[in-house]
C-alpha cells in the first residue's frame, strides 16, 4: 500500500499584477507531500516559497492549477468552507510567534479549541498534554513577554498542533532564534508532528534547519528545480 498523500499541487501557478507588470511567483508547481512527512522548502528570496505556503494554507488563491488537501480540491471551496478547513486541518507557525500578549501560554494554546467550541474538560486535557510535550508545563501561566524566544516558539508549536491538524505550515520558524535554539525547536516540531500524525511543510533559508527534514524541495524563480533526502 502506498503512502497517504496529504497535500498535492497540480500545475500550480500564481501571478501577481503590479500596474502593467506581471510577476509569476509560481510556475506549474507539482508537489506531493505525505502523511507524517516533514518537508523543507528552500530557495533564494523571491523564489516563491512563502507564496506556496500561503496557497496551501488557503490564505491566498492560485491563478491556475489545483491544490488537494486530504484528497479534497480546495480551489473550488467557498470562503466559509476555507475558514472551516483552516480551523480543522491546518496549523500555522510563524517567524515572530504571533502569540497574543495579554494571554498566558495556556490561554494562547487553548484559543483555537475555544473558537472550535471544544468542551472545557477536553480543552484542558489537550492543552496540558501539548504544553507538557513541548516542555512548558511549568511555564503555562506565563505571558509571552515572560518567556524566551525559544519558549514562545514552543508555545506557537503547541497551539499549531492543538486541533490535531493534518498539516503544519511553518514560515521561517527559526528566523528570530539563535542557531542552537532554532535546531531544538525544529527537531521538537518534527518529533511532535510524527507523534500526532501531522505533516509539516516548512519554509527556511537555513541549511542546518533544512537538514532536519525528511525531504528538501528546492524552489527557484517559482519552479521546483530539485529535491533531496538528507538521510
Amino acid at each position: 500500500m502506498g503512502r497517504e498523500v496529504v497535500v498535492e499541487t497540480v500545475d500550480l501557478c500564481k501571478v501577481y499584477r503590479m500596474g502593467l507588470t506581471e510577476i509569476h511567483a509560481l510556475k506549474n508547481v507539482n508537489l506531493k507531500v505525505y502523511r507524517r512527512e516533514m518537508v523543507a522548502v528552500v530557495g533564494p528570496s523571491g523564489s516563491g516559497k512563502t507564496t506556496l505556503l500561503n496557497l496551501i494554507g488557503t490564505l491566498d488563491k492560485p491563478t491556475s492549477g489545483k491544490i488537494y488537501i486530504d484528497g479534497e480540491d480546495i480551489t473550488i471551496k467557498s470562503e466559509k468552507e476555507l475558514t472551516l478547513l483552516r480551523r480543522k486541518k491546518i496549523g500555522f507557525v510563524f517567524q515572530f510567534y504571533n502569540l497574543i500578549p495579554v494571554l498566558t501560554a495556556y490561554e494562547n494554546v487553548e484559543l483555537p479549541l475555544l473558537i472550535s467550541g471544544v468542551p472545557k474538560k477536553e480543552r484542558e486535557k489537550r492543552v496540558r498534554k501539548l504544553l507538557e510535550m513541548v516542555g512548558l508545563e511549568d511555564r503555562m501561566n506565563h505571558r509571552p513577554d515572560e518567556l524566551s524566544g525559544g519558549e514562545q516558539q514552543r508555545v506557537a508549536i503547541a497551539r499549531a498542533l492543538v486541533n490535531n491538524p493534518s498539516i503544519i505550515l511553518a514560515d521561517e520558524p527559526t528566523g528570530d532564534l539563535d542557531t542552537e535554539t532554532g535546531l531544538m525547536v525544529v527537531q521538537l516540531m518534527r518529533k511532535l508532528a510524527k507523534e500526532e500524525d501531522s505533516t509539516v511543510i516548512m519554509v527556511t533559508h537555513d541549511p542546518q534547519i533544512s537538514e532536519i527534514a525528511d525531504r528538501i524541495i528546492y524552489l527557484r524563480d517559482g519552479k521546483i528545480i530539485g529535491e533531496h533526502k538528507p538521510r
